[in-house]
């Protein structure tokens, strides 16, 4: 049975619900995985996701910071979490359908301003994250799984307005590109949504700052949806829901959707 699956930073589950439930009615995909939430697990307002179908949920929250959630038509078995670099946030939460398939839905951290550890705590603690999912998939291969979240990486050069002018930007500097290829070739996962969508500028996230940020389109595709090679011959229909990024009171991320046939 196939099953749509949409991956967004919302930036506050609370502020965003008019366009949660929005994103809910006009695409009914099977699972919703939300990053950033802001929100303490029983904050999240779960009456009005459940009304339009989403009564499964699988959440780790934050008062006022990071919180990821998985919302679902489909049943859910919480199959845990992980402190990535001992921060103590809520960055991280894995599920399984009943088809076995294992959701792993993260929020690695942005990383500051200045891309250099030395100077830039935010920095390190980035990669030291993106380190520690290396070594946890290279040491227990995932299968039969589904990586996906804002990942806060562009790594290819048409995954950004100007591959140039960004090289020194945190997002999509060499070294940040490179920790995000070695936690993608540690744990086998496929880049589904360029599997589907293999050429051209692709963007998922614009800045607030832009005062046309439709005009300017100065994105950067910081949205992933990863599977394993065991499954991703099976993801299909991949897209960016453009359109969100427009919609009243916004998120700077727009959704990111893939179907999968089983």
């Amino acid at each position: 049975m196939p099953f749509t699956l949409a991956t967004w930073n919302i930036n506050s589950v609370r502020l965003r619900e008019p366009i949660v439930r929005q994103l809910m009615s006009a695409e009914a995909p099977d699972v919703i995985c939300l990053q950033e939430c802001k929100s303490p697990v029983e904050k999240i307002p779960l009456e009005g996701f459940k009304g339009l179908g989403y009564s499964h949920i699988v959440a780790r929250g934050q008062k006022g910071y990071n919180g990821v959630a998985i919302l679902s038509k489909l049943p859910l078995k919480d199959t845990g979490d992980r402190d990535w670099a001992g921060l103590g946030h809520a960055r991280h939460v894995s599920a399984q359908l009943e088809n076995g398939v294992v959701i792993h839905n993260f929020y690695v951290p942005a990383g500051g301003d200045k891309p250099d550890r030395e100077v830039n705590e935010k920095f390190g603690q980035k990669l030291d994250f993106l380190t520690e999912m290396r070594d946890v998939f290279g040491k227990d291969k995932p299968q039969k799984s589904i990586l996906v979240g804002d990942l806060n990486i562009a790594p290819r050069e048409d995954d950004v307005w100007d591959h140039k002018k960004l090289l020194r930007v945190v997002s999509h500097t060499p070294i940040e590109v490179e920790h995000l290829a070695d936690v993608q070739d540690a744990g086998g996962w496929a880049d589904v949504t360029r599997a589907d969508i293999p050429d051209g500028k692709l963007y998922s996230w614009w800045s607030y700052r832009a005062r046309d940020w439709d005009a300017a389109d100065k994105g950067r595709r910081l949205d992933h949806v990863w599977a394993t090679g065991d499954i991703a011959n099976a993801a299909h229909s991949s897209r960016v829901l453009r359109d969100a990024r427009g919609w009243e009171q916004p998120s700077d991320h727009a959704p990111v959707l893939a179907t999968f046939d089983f």
